[in-house]
């Protein structure tokens, strides 16, 4: 039996973040979900470390950047990739991530994005 990658799925749009979930879970990911920034850094001190982080840029509490400059200043998650999902036409990935997709997110160019970053050895 393969283990599934763990994804922490940071999305503040209830509808969104379970649509994400069960799409993801479909295609054979764990998804643990969080409703901002806030929430996603009091879950990772409770649960495996994360395969990927898919993260939305504009959320309340705490943003994507200002989780992502948390995450990079502690060792444990320095090397977690993060996927930046953003409505947000004029804003590039940000550093520190792997990649930025524009919702609405295609699925099939979401599960292309999280691949290379995924595999299961």
């Amino acid at each position: 039996m393969s283990v599934r990658p763990t994804i922490l799925l940071v999305e503040d749009e209830p509808d969104l973040r379970e649509m994400l979930a069960e799409l993801l879970e479909l295609s054979d990911y764990q998804v643990v979900q969080a409703a901002n920034g806030q929430v996603a850094l009091d879950l990772l001190g409770t649960m495996p470390r994360p395969t990927l982080i898919l993260l939305d840029l504009m959320m309340p509490v705490m943003d994507g950047h200002e989780l992502v400059r948390h995450l990079r200043a502690d060792a444990r998650y320095q090397g977690v990739p993060v996927l930046m999902l953003t409505a947000h036409f004029s804003v590039e990935a940000p550093e520190g991530t792997v990649g930025l997709l524009r919702k609405p997110v295609d699925i099939a160019e979401l599960l292309t994005a999280m691949a290379p970053h995924c595999a299961v050895s």
